[in-house]
């Protein structure tokens, strides 16, 4: 049995155990330390040395898998809803390690646990349209010769593997359950591997689904701490969907096994995405707040440790030093500490190896930026700056668009972004697209004309636009909120993946075959499957 919340914040040993194999296992002495980032504290160890991930990616295979496919695409409806319901009801302990092991304020929190509940309600609501389909197909079947009977349809079988998602250490609960809901939904088992550094929140949701006997047995398993020899037991039918930096997503797509087998993988990578003012708006206008108010939330919610969060700023040369001074104004007003403090707004990045890192890309940007906004005697309240984590908001100001070269290239994952000028549309367009591949770009005007010609000219480059005129100024969900309802991903160095966007995400977990036969027979295929992208 997994240590329980309570156990193991009073616990000695502290330990978190990985699911495995359809029991708890406890990895070697030594292992990774998980801490507090507002104290420096420890809080809990992981460890998986040791343990055996071939036998447990072979029971998720035949034990997991065999379950799942019997059931169908409603009864898994089910289960989704199931878990949101025992996931809702330990929300305020999910909040509670989210501040602890993440940093998060309440706001930083709601996104994460939050956003994880609605997904598998979302999902649960969907595809319980679905019904008793097991398979999927794409259209309706086809005449392929002068013979009428002889026909053709696309259909999509589960795979017979399973589902590795590895996750990033930003959004330890809305990372694990927006994969796993798509991948138990298609009927492929999941074994999780969470980033070590906030795995807390990840276990322990996890085992809360577990005693609760929500799913079958296999379908379900987590492991905590190193990956180890995960990918070399992997083979076909297998899927990988990976969330975190370019490096270890190229890694991934470069190990030897997967490279000869094949194996299906998706990447969620860095991205150094773009908030971009229209060259109409101006400094006194409705569009112009709008604009810097996103620009400030994405900045400092979570931290700004979000991978959609806004990394450049493209505003009109002659509007650059007004937008500065916007943003800082409203910078100025962020209260930055000890997220237990309700009058706290913006915690801790996540340890101390990401703060260095964060300052250490500040210095670099600075080869070729200035300082808009950065308190010098920054202190965070009830916190103590030498043991936390903590670096201010910090926006810069690159002195030509054009020449700064690597504010188009480093990605600093923590509150910081640059404001860029652009001369006219086309320069800024430009500049949007020398991120080399994002994740997702806003622009923001109060021509609608000017948005829709923005959203041809960065489609090549995005996976997601928003395109905000005043009419929707004060009800989009956000720059950096991913949808269920739609595509999340990116080309280019956002990693070429693709992830939920509703019924759309089931064919990542299914095998589309093209079906050749009688009308009989492939009538009687038809009745078993369901097209998704007609309901």
């Amino acid at each position: 049995m997994a240590t329980t919340v309570k156990n193991l914040m009073a616990s000695d040993t502290k330990v978190l155990q990985s699911y495995l194999g359809g029991k708890w296992q406890v990895g070697a002495e030594g292992g990774a330390a998980l801490v507090n980032p507002t104290t420096g504290d420890a809080l809990a160890r992981a460890s998986s040395r040791g343990l055996d991930l071939k036998s447990a990616l072979e029971y998720s295979r035949n034990v997991g898998g065999a379950e799942l496919r019997q059931l169908t695409f409603g009864q898994r409806a089910e289960l989704l809803g199931k878990i949101a319901d025992v996931l809702a009801s330990g929300r305020d302990e999910w909040f509670e390690i989210a501040r602890k092991n993440s940093g998060n304020t309440k706001a930083d929190a709601s996104i994460d646990v939050d956003g994880s509940i609605g997904t598998l309600k979302y999902f649960a609501k969907i595809a319980a349209k679905l019904g008793n389909a097991r398979l999927l197909r794409d259209g309706a079947p086809m005449r392929l010769a002068r013979d009428a009977n002889f026909q053709g349809l696309h259909v999509g079988v589960p795979l017979d593997g399973v589902a590795v998602h590895i996750n990033a250490f930003n959004f330890p609960a809305w990372g694990l359950w927006e994969k796993a809901a798509v991948s138990l939904l298609a009927g492929v088992p999941v074994l999780a591997k969470p980033a070590t550094s906030t795995a807390w929140l990840a276990q322990e949701m996890v085992s809360a689904v577990i005693e609760a006997g929500i799913l079958p047995p296999g379908a379900l398993s987590i492991l905590c701490g190193s990956p180890n020899d995960l990918l070399d037991h992997l083979q076909l039918g297998d899927v990988v969907a990976f969330t975190g930096s370019a490096d270890t997503g190229e890694s991934i797509r470069q190990h030897k096994g997967i490279r000869q087998q094949n194996v299906r993988v998706n990447i969620e990578a860095d991205s150094l995405n773009a908030a971009l003012l229209g060259p109409d708006v101006a400094p006194d206008s409705v569009a112009f707040g709008f604009f810097v108010r996103e620009v400030v939330r994405e900045m400092t919610i979570k931290a700004g440790q979000k991978c959609t969060a806004i990394r450049r700023v493209l505003v009109p040369a002659e509007r650059a030093a007004a937008v500065g001074e916007a943003i800082a104004a409203l910078l100025r007003a962020v209260v930055v500490g000890d997220p237990a403090n309700p009058l706290v707004n913006m915690g801790p990045l996540v340890n101390m190896t990401q703060r260095k890192t964060v300052e250490e890309g500040i210095r670099k940007l600075k080869a070729q930026a200035e300082f808009a906004y950065w308190p010098e005697d920054f202190s965070p309240m009830d916190a103590n700056l030498e043991k936390g984590a903590f670096v201010p908001p910090t926006l810069l100001k690159a002195r030509s668009g054009s020449d700064a070269a690597i504010v188009n290239e480093l990605e600093v994952f923590g509150p910081v972004a640059t404001v860029v000028p652009y001369r006219d549309k086309e320069n800024a367009f430009e500049l949007a697209r020398r991120g080399g591949g994002s994740l997702a770009a806003s622009v923001f005007s109060n021509d609608t004309a000017f948005l829709a010609e923005a959203g041809v000219a960065l489609g090549t480059t995005h996976g997601r636009l928003l395109l905000v005129d005043p009419s929707i100024g004060d009800s989009h969900t956000g720059h950096g909120i991913v949808l269920p309802s739609l595509m999340h991903g990116g080309p280019g160095r956002a990693g070429g993946g693709e992830e939920l966007g509703g019924l759309h995400g089931l064919w990542f977990y299914h095998q589309r075959v093209a079906m050749q036969g009688s009308a009989a027979t492939l009538a009687s295929l038809a009745e078993q499957s369901c097209d998704p992208a007609a309901e």
